[in-house]
């Protein structure tokens, strides 16, 4: 795996991968230009995608349907607001989601492989709830 970081201009820094330009910026209080999503952003982009990737194959694989189910992910900081203490992904599901998988929908998300390279420190609670 190799990946090329740019420097485009500003505070703007891309990264180069498989012929994808990914963009990121800073918001306007940091000096950039709030162009792009921040590095950060991203990180928490690729974490929710990722769990959200585990809840889709979860439900094709039960042929359960996907199009009212979304995910929510809150970066939740520690008490003094400089860090963050955990991240928390709630999967929104239909009323109409069978009860007894919701909590292996879960589960499912938890799988995320992002999830698993991240420092063992910093929590990631994943929980599902039906409307």
């Amino acid at each position: 795996m190799s990946m090329q970081i740019v420097f485009p201009g500003g505070k703007r820094v891309d990264a180069l991968y498989k012929g994808f330009r990914v963009h990121t910026d800073q918001p306007e209080d940091a000096g950039g230009a709030n162009s792009a999503p921040s590095p950060f952003d991203l990180f928490l982009a690729s974490l929710g995608t990722c769990a959200g990737y585990y809840v889709l194959s979860f439900c094709q694989r039960r042929n359960l349907p996907t199009d009212a189910i979304s995910l929510a992910l809150s970066a939740v900081r520690d008490a003094g607001g400089h860090g963050i203490a955990r991240i928390e992904i709630v999967i929104m599901l239909p009323s109409e989601f069978p009860g007894e998988v919701v909590n292996a929908c879960a589960r499912a998300a938890d799988q995320c492989a992002v999830r698993g390279y991240l420092d063992a420190s910093l929590r990631v609670e994943v929980t599902a709830r039906r409307a």
